[in-house]
């Protein structure tokens, strides 16, 4: 799908009144939701239903750090957003929330937009472990940071990260001294034993 605007802010991609909910799934009805009144938005055309990938310009995501705007992507079924250059808390949200930002140069994003309107059905794909976008006779090379890659390819997030490593953490934790702050639960102080400090 692709989207001929530069500089849209997160609160374009979801206004600041769905912000309030407490889930951090359940946008799609909120993406682009000002934009989407206009029949002739891009959106509600017949030919972007199913689309994963959207074609931006320039500055996607700029503004506010809402996460709520990458939530929205996503849920529409966004999987990648290609454009010239993005908002960095945009950008860095989008890697920890299962959503690929690819960066290209403002003429090979015009080669591709031009292709897709010429062919809605064209197959356009972002091959993250090679690390390249292809459509048509386009082959362009892309750059993502090692972990940002590796999140997205295994569908990991920070949590799970860190629970990769609790073996470690458990035993880290077993030889700190009584006296320092502890993640083990509190235990009742009997006499003749040091107290132990409770998360």
């Amino acid at each position: 799908m692709v989207l001929r605007r530069s500089d849209v802010d997160t609160d374009q991609i979801i206004p600041a009144e769905y912000c309030k909910r407490l889930t951090k799934s359940g946008y799609a009805d909120a993406l682009f939701a000002e934009w989407r009144t206009d029949p002739g938005f891009v959106l509600n055309q017949p030919n972007s239903a199913g689309a994963s990938i959207l074609l931006a310009g320039h500055n996607f995501g700029t503004g506010s750090s809402r996460e709520h705007a990458v939530w929205a992507l996503r849920d529409w079924g966004f999987v990648a957003v290609i454009a010239t250059s993005f908002g960095d808390i945009f950008r860095r949200n989008a890697f920890k929330n299962g959503l690929l930002a690819v960066e290209l140069p403002g003429e090979v994003v015009g080669r591709l937009a031009d292709l897709v309107d010429h062919e809605p059905q064209l197959q356009l794909t972002v091959d993250l472990a090679g690390r390249e976008v292809r459509a048509g006779g386009i082959r362009q090379a892309f750059t993502v940071d090692d972990r940002a890659r590796r999140l997205l390819i295994e569908g990991l997030d920070e949590i799970a990260v860190t629970l990769e490593r609790t073996d470690g953490i458990d035993a880290y934790e077993r030889h700190r001294s009584y006296w320092l702050p502890s993640i083990r639960p509190s235990v009742p102080v009997t006499s003749g034993s040091a107290p132990e400090a409770g998360a």
